[in-house]
């Protein structure tokens, strides 16, 4: 009895992986057969017959069709009328024959480049999006989807279909239903009912891609559900579009007043303390993003691996740099020049030119290139808003450094006599502080943190010698409409700026917006002319 229940299982062990052989077989004969056929029509050199391989080779489910297909794109796809055959290059040069994927020596001497025009790069881009819906990576399964969701091809739908079913990850599955809801839209023959829920679904992705689709569905729907459904979507992605971009403006701005901050805080220190206009504060930004243009041409001579790290070197050297010619030009030109602000504008604005001319001698009139780390580069969304890891990175930078500031002054004995000499110079220096060492260390951090400043300037725009030309105004009127002096004046008023001109740039444009805030800051001026928040002491208030 036991003896014939091993045989019974030696039988059935055998006829499955009999019937496994037979199906695998079968699968790659099958797969053979489809390339074999691609591979005939894609020798006939004729643009129906490319359309209908690519078909093919999408269908076969070879391991060797993604590869085909992007060297069709890519014209690396070549065929030899006199072999017979099909090959292709792959991105490092190895040849591989189209029709076994296994490397060949050479192509052959007649070899010619399948062609391809628009319409079969549109067919190229849907079936590379088909082929790669149930990759394991993440990203591409992305790029799959919105390669369907463009190409809207019917002939994705059954892949399309078995992705979203198998997919875990909710940002993806949205992906795929968007991308299924865009082709059951074109599709004349689907059902109605189906094609209402794809509208909600588009509602739901409510980007300016679905608005786009919905209101060509709107347009030119037969069927009167679809096209009320299609309408009431509209309207909702309108609404939803209309406070993305409110949020979204108020996060450029944001970034917009994060840079002013960086500008104006060492000009909020040094008009503070001093009461120096400095007309060459923008010149101490330049030589910071100038700084950081040298530091990375060392990094690309000498260690290009360690690339990521010359944006953290720079920032150290960018402030010493500044705050080294900042001391110059306290020591060489302001100290003479204390109680005469005319002079002393009139002088920085000398140096200013100067600074300029020497960077034109240096390193030419034209722009320079900065590098961004890998970590600054790429953005990321969040419900319909686009972040950008660049300006991200600046916002929370530029805290750190006010933080840093602010712990300086609030913490430290240098600290503690800058703040006694902007409150009351003539006292604090009957107390033994020696009030010129200190307008000296101030005026070497105002320029410092400028050159700090400059190294967040090279990420977002353009270093050239002109670059602080274009913050020095703007620098003034923040630290005028924040208080003079006033840290915490001087970041609420940078980010309110920054919020406002962003807000007010696509009702009146970015020029007419700037004319805007500077009436409007006129008009708080001769309200407030101390700002928003003034300084106390016997001396200010003197």
């Amino acid at each position: 009895m036991q003896r014939g229940a091993r045989h019974l299982a030696a039988l059935l062990v055998s006829l499955l992986a009999v019937g496994t052989l037979v199906f695998f077989s079968q699968t790659a004969f099958a797969e053979q057969d489809k390339i074999a056929s691609a591979v005939q029509k894609l020798l006939a050199d004729s643009y129906a017959d490319t359309d209908a391989a690519i078909g093919d080779i999408v269908a076969s489910g070879a391991p060797q069709a993604s590869a085909l297909l992007e060297a069709l794109g890519e014209r690396r796809l070549v065929f030899s009328a006199e072999a017979k055959s099909v090959s292709y290059t792959d991105s490092a040069g190895k040849v591989f024959d189209a029709l076994t994927a296994a490397p060949i020596p050479a192509v052959p001497a007649d070899a010619q480049i399948v062609r391809v025009n628009n319409r079969l790069r549109g067919s190229l881009t849907a079936a590379l999006g088909t082929l790669t819906l149930l990759s394991p990576d993440t990203a591409k399964r992305l790029a799959a989807a919105d390669s369907v969701f463009k190409s809207r091809d019917a002939a994705s739908l059954p892949a399309l279909e078995a992705a979203l079913a198998a997919e875990k990850l909710p940002n993806v599955k949205r992906a795929f239903a968007a991308a299924r809801a865009s082709v059951l839209l074109a599709d004349p023959t689907a059902d109605r009912s189906q094609q209402v829920a794809a509208v909600t679904t588009l509602a739901e992705r409510g980007d300016q891609d679905a608005m786009a689709l919905l209101r060509g569905v709107a347009a030119n729907a037969p069927a009167p559900e679809v096209k009320q459904a299609a309408e009431m979507a509209m309207a909702a992605v309108a609404r939803k579009l209309r406070i993305t971009g409110v949020v979204q403006d108020v996060y450029y701005g944001l970034s917009l007043g994060s840079v002013l901050l960086l500008a104006a805080i060492g000009l909020a220190i040094t008009f503070g303390v001093m009461g120096v206009i400095n007309m060459a504060h923008g010149e101490m930004v330049m030589l910071g993003a100038y700084t950081t243009f040298v530091v990375q041409e060392g990094f690309r001579a000498y260690a290009p691996k360690l690339f990521d790290w010359s944006l953290p070197i720079a920032i150290p050297a960018a402030f010493l740099v500044s705050a080294v010619v900042g001391i110059a030009i306290e020591r060489g030109i302001i100290r003479f020049l204390y109680g005469r602000p005319l002079e002393t504008l009139l002088a920085t604005w000398g140096v200013s030119l100067i600074l300029q001319q020497a960077v034109r001698t240096i390193f030419g009139s034209s722009n320079r290139e900065v590098g961004a780390p890998s970590y600054m580069s790429g953005a990321f969304e969040i419900y319909g808003l686009a972040i950008t890891y660049g300006r991200m990175w600046i916002i929370v930078f530029t805290l750190l450094v006010f933080a840093a500031l602010l712990a300086m002054l609030k913490l430290t004995p240098l600290g503690l006599q800058m703040r006694a000499v902007t409150q009351n110079r003539r006292m604090a220096g009957s107390m033994g502080i020696r009030t010129n060492w200190i307008d000296a260390m101030t005026f070497a951090l105002g320029s410092g943190i400028a050159g700090i400043a400059g190294v967040a300037l090279s990420q977002i725009d353009n270093v050239s010698p002109n670059l602080g030309q274009s913050y020095i105004i703007d620098s003034f009127m923040v630290v005028v409409f924040g208080g003079v002096g006033n840290l915490w004046g001087t970041l609420v008023s940078a980010f309110a700026l920054g919020i406002a001109n962003k807000l007010l740039e696509p009702f009146a444009g970015a020029v007419l917006g700037k004319i805007f805030i500077l009436v409007a800051l006129i008009l708080f001026v001769q309200k407030r002319p101390r700002g928003l928040f003034a300084l106390k002491g016997r001396a200010v208030e003197a």
